[in-house]
């Protein structure tokens, strides 16, 4: 099991990735750098790679409606190329709220654009003439623009043709298509105990259709992480609130990816209501309104032997990449402790 965590979302990117030079030191496997309405992943994982010498660097995610298929395979290979062999792409549809309401690009099609993109990248970087007929359609057909366009492929020659491309997936036919076509995903939260009830089916299906060259899915699971006594209490607070946000507040009514997982984890009536006080605008109830079990049970949060209890759980669960948010005093000595863990 290979230990992973998030570059911090702070206003200092310099200090926030000059403390992932000191995770690495201490055991750090991957990084995963966010993009939603911040500063954008790619320029952070650059500087990252001129940074760093071992960790891989992962791109947690980069929306597939912000960029072209064929701009998102050219980063991914710079980045690739930059770091000597350790990029991740990471991909996702994000949400309406983030691609209409900052982007200005209607929400359509997430399934069918993930499977194209995918599809052009892998094309890219094998430095194929780039042809594609779809959604995306390069180069653009007779009758639109110029008519000047003709098939290109990457001038440069790529560190890797197989860089590794992650899916941050929630809905079954989304955690399908994941299984199907990618090498890893990204589940947001984990309950290991109920994995198998929440997504076992969409993973059968889409594993079912898997090239046996993608090797076994890859997953993150893990929550955040405190096993100092005195980190403790503030941990579970962060960890409260933050669930808070996602499952009451992160979408509208009847539109909240991460409400519908919540819900389908075997918390309908708790889901409902967290939502419902979130949206009024009750935050600090709808906090005090998560049950303790599915708390504690996505968390890391708790004395070594229950942390270590709680990764075994996700490693039976089928996790790859144990993905912490260390809260301590000394994150590198505790992440050095939880890779130890995890020989």
């Amino acid at each position: 099991m290979l230990l992973s965590t998030q570059l911090q979302y702070g206003d200092d990117p310099i200090n926030n990735a000059e403390a992932v030079v000191g995770l690495e030191k201490a055991g750090l496997d991957v990084v995963w750098v966010a993009e939603a309405y911040s500063f954008d992943a790619v320029s952070l994982m650059g500087y990252l790679a001129a940074r760093t010498e071992r960790v891989q660097i992962g791109a947690g995610i980069l929306p597939i409606y912000s960029r072209t298929p064929t701009l998102t395979a050219m980063s991914a290979a710079g980045i690739d190329a930059l770091s000597g062999g350790r990029m991740i792409l990471g991909l996702g549809a994000s949400g309406p709220q983030v691609i209409e309401g900052f982007h200005g690009v209607p929400y359509d099609k997430p399934l069918a654009r993930t499977r194209e993109v995918v599809e052009i990248c892998r094309q890219v970087w094998r430095r194929e003439r780039i042809q594609h007929e779809g959604i995306y359609t390069i180069p653009l057909p007779e009758g639109q623009g110029t008519g000047l366009g003709k098939p290109l492929k990457l001038i440069n020659h790529p560190k890797r043709a197989d860089i590794p491309i992650w899916i941050a997936a929630l809905g079954d036919k989304n955690v399908e298509l994941t299984a199907e076509i990618a090498q890893g995903w990204l589940p947001h939260v984990v309950m290991p105990e109920r994995m198998r009830e929440t997504f076992g089916a969409a993973l059968d299906a889409g594993t079912a259709k898997r090239a046996p060259e993608l090797g076994p899915l890859q997953v993150t699971g893990g929550g955040v992480l405190a096993i100092e006594d005195d980190m403790m209490d503030g941990a579970r607070q962060m960890h409260r609130h933050m669930s808070a946000l996602y499952i009451g507040g992160m979408g509208a009514r009847g539109k909240n990816f991460y409400n519908t997982v919540f819900q389908r984890q075997g918390y309908a009536d708790d889901a409902k209501t967290v939502q419902d006080l979130y949206l009024d605008g009750k935050k600090e109830e709808a906090a005090a309104a998560l049950p303790e079990d599915f708390l504690a049970h996505t968390s890391l949060i708790g004395p070594p032997s229950f942390v270590k209890e709680r990764i075994a759980a996700l490693r039976e669960a089928g996790v790859t990449h144990l993905h912490v948010n260390p809260i301590s005093s000394d994150p590198q000595k505790v992440l050095s402790q939880v890779k130890e863990w995890l020989q």
